[in-house]
């Protein structure tokens, strides 16, 4: 009676269940039908950070569903890549990649994943140019000027670095390889960390994006003397380049996009590729963007993620 009893109430329950399942399923092919996470590699504050929070709420009201900023630093964004990697591809996991991503693969040996291999290209967001910058403390009015002091007192300086082997490291050994100077390289966890000791004045130079740096320039509290690109930032055309400043040739920056796990079906590549595309297009995201430096650089999936793209290669 008991067995009998048993099998009717199994019987039962999996027949209702069944009857469900038709429905769940046509939920799920509504992409998206929760909330969607965007990862990045940085704390609070940076470039990545500031771009995210910009797009997260306006990609989030175009797909229906929040979009959720979360922030995993460390280890020069490979604790972030991997975990994003690993998660399911479904599209409700993604990644703001970065120069870094490609720089890593190069600089690493042994890394828990391949990115080539393992993302999929969604869309290019950015470029951006780096600002040289400098304490206020420090009495240079441009590149010529910071070269010579370094040059007549060459302990004097503390580079700040956002991550070792980090965009911005790298374009400081650039530009005292160029010059023929030395200064300290200081390590910290992220651009915000490095911010803070930089307007404090424990470290008094480094290479930044304008978007983290321009409030504290505002303020007095950090000085510009010269930006990475080819050509000056149209929003602050007073500031000269590098390359114009004794350094023929000189241009560096970073650029950011967003990738998702290898295997994510092309029709939730193309909705989030489309969506962000017709963002990237607004004069409200395009004008926020060039007060920062940064240049909206949109881009097929395909032109993202090809083999001589930047995606795998690091170019800006």
């Amino acid at each position: 009676m008991n067995c009998t009893r048993r099998h009717f109430v199994q019987t039962s329950a999996a027949a209702i269940a069944a009857s469900f399942c038709p429905a769940v399923t046509l939920a799920e092919t509504a992409y998206p039908s929760r909330p969607v996470r965007l990862v990045l590699g940085f704390p609070v504050g940076g470039l990545s950070d500031i771009a995210a929070r910009l797009l997260a709420p306006r990609l989030g009201e175009r797909l229906g569903q929040p979009v959720i900023v979360d922030n995993k630093p460390g280890a020069v964004t490979n604790i972030a890549t991997d975990w994003v990697l690993r998660s399911q591809a479904d599209g409700y996991t993604v990644l703001m990649a970065t120069v870094l991503n490609a720089i890593n693969a190069s600089v690493y040996d042994k890394l828990p994943f391949n990115f080539i291999r393992d993302a999929t290209p969604i869309a290019s967001i950015l470029d951006a140019a780096f600002v040289l910058e400098v304490h206020p403390s420090v009495p240079a009015k441009d590149a010529r000027e910071l070269v010579a002091l370094a040059k007549a007192k060459p302990d004097t300086f503390n580079f700040a670095v956002s991550g070792i082997g980090g965009a911005n490291h790298l374009a400081g050994i650039d530009f005292a390889q160029r010059a023929g100077i030395k200064w300290t390289y200081v390590p910290y966890k992220g651009g915000s960390q490095a911010l803070t000791d930089m307007v404090g004045g424990q470290s008094n130079v480094m290479f930044n994006g304008m978007l983290a740096t321009y409030p504290f320039v505002k303020d007095g509290k950090l000085k510009v003397l010269a930006v990475s690109s080819a050509k000056r930032f149209s929003a602050a055309p007073e500031i000269p380049t590098v390359a114009e400043s004794g350094m023929p040739g000189f241009e560096t920056g970073s650029w950011q996009g967003i990738v998702a796990p290898a295997g994510t079906p092309p029709e939730v590549v193309n909705r989030l590729h489309a969506t962000i595309t017709s963002i990237l297009s607004t004069s409200d995201m395009k004008d926020r963007l060039d007060k920062a430096g940064a240049e909206v650089r949109p881009m097929s999936p395909a032109q993202f993620g090809g083999p001589s793209c930047r995606l795998w290669t690091g170019s800006t």
